[in-house]
């Protein structure tokens, strides 16, 4: 493992530790690129799976936002299904579609042909990583993964799904199958978490972004115990580590449990569909919060954008004050493409100045 970074200065390190920061730290979700015109322009030439292996790519796109926003914090420039790529599993992320997948798994013998990540192949992750950290100065970075359920959804349906018949009826009817191929994500997931935390990322987040379409009882029995082995296998590093998840304001409690109580910062980042406050009395103690504007509330206009800024930052020290250990702004998803960046520019500011 390398040597942590020090970085003492950090609003994030400290809200997310529980010690009071000089300021509300703020970063956003698909910060990097989406919204950016110099992301695009890199984009024009070079295909979004093109991006995700090149370490210069990779580098340039995480630092755009930090440059342009002054952000407080960085995450890499990736996608959550590189690592099945890297895997040797055959898909592409298609524009205005998303990662679709060659040949879906729905069957054994399908798991079966999951193999373990290819440390190879990620090496040029891990070199972007060097170069950030290098380049970042106080910002510190955060390296992230898709959760095994996630990555299964994508695997099991063959791409984006709005109702994941395929994938919980694999769930719920090959309950052995479906534990198999947990297994055999969460143990992919891992190794792509290491390679980030070995390359020297200052924290971790945890995308599970469709546990939301599941009940409670299901998450516990189908899901939460292959999360829990992530977070399990990675608190060694010392790491902040965030569990994230849309819609999943039932879920909150079970995923806390996940992520808390391991001996480093817990972080549970939280949609806009639920108050910081609510939050606050769901998850764990212990746990920081991370959240929550409506990304849409961006695009409806400076004098809305400055009010729900301000509410989201008054429920922030409502939940501190409610028991959760720190919060960290953000919003309750990524950043919408058609945002204009001046926008999130301002509202940065903003929330320093509260």
């Amino acid at each position: 493992m390398n040597t942590r970074r020090e970085l003492p200065e950090s609003p994030y390190l400290a809200a997310v530790a529980g010690r009071k920061p000089h300021r509300v730290p703020v970063w956003m979700m698909r910060q990097a690129g989406r919204s950016l015109p110099e992301y695009r322009a890199l984009r024009a030439e070079n295909t979004m799976m093109q991006a995700c292996f090149d370490a210069d790519l990779i580098t340039e796109i995480t630092l755009q936002p930090v440059r342009r926003h002054g952000v407080d914090a960085a995450i890499l420039f990736s996608d959550i299904v590189v690592p099945l790529r890297a895997a040797g599993i055959a898909l592409d992320i298609v524009p205005d579609v998303g990662p679709v997948i060659e040949h879906p798994i729905r069957t054994r013998a399908d798991v079966r042909t999951v193999a373990p990540l290819d440390s190879q192949q990620v090496a040029p992750v891990a070199t972007a990583i060097g170069q950030l950290t290098a380049a970042l100065g106080d910002v510190p970075l955060i390296g992230f993964a898709g959760a095994p359920f996630t990555l299964a959804s994508y695997l099991v349906e063959g791409g984006p799904s709005r109702n994941h018949e395929h994938t919980k009826a694999m769930m719920l009817g090959e309950s052995s199958t479906w534990h198999a191929l947990m297994t055999a994500l969460t143990d992919v997931t891992i190794a792509f978490l290491r390679t980030q935390l070995d390359a020297g990322v200052d924290a971790i987040q945890v995308f599970d972004s469709w546990a939301g379409t599941l009940s409670l009882a299901d998450y516990r029995s189908y899901v939460l115990p292959h999360s829990t082995r992530v977070f399990e296998s990675l608190a060694g590093y010392g790491v902040p580590m965030t569990h994230f998840g849309v819609g999943t304001a039932e879920l909150l409690g079970a995923m806390s449990e996940a992520v808390s109580g391991r001996g480093v910062p817990a972080v549970v980042g939280v949609d806009w569909r639920t108050s910081l406050t609510d939050a606050a009395a769901r998850v764990q103690r212990g746990c920081a919060l991370q959240g929550n504007l409506d990304p849409v509330v961006l695009m409806a206009g400076w004098p809305v954008v400055q009010r729900a800024v301000r509410a989201v930052v008054e429920d922030g020290r409502r939940a501190v004050d409610a028991g959760a250990v720190g919060h960290v702004f953000n919003l309750g998803h990524g950043v919408l493409p058609a945002t204009d960046p001046e926008v999130i520019t301002d509202a940065v500011a903003l929330v320093h100045e509260l």
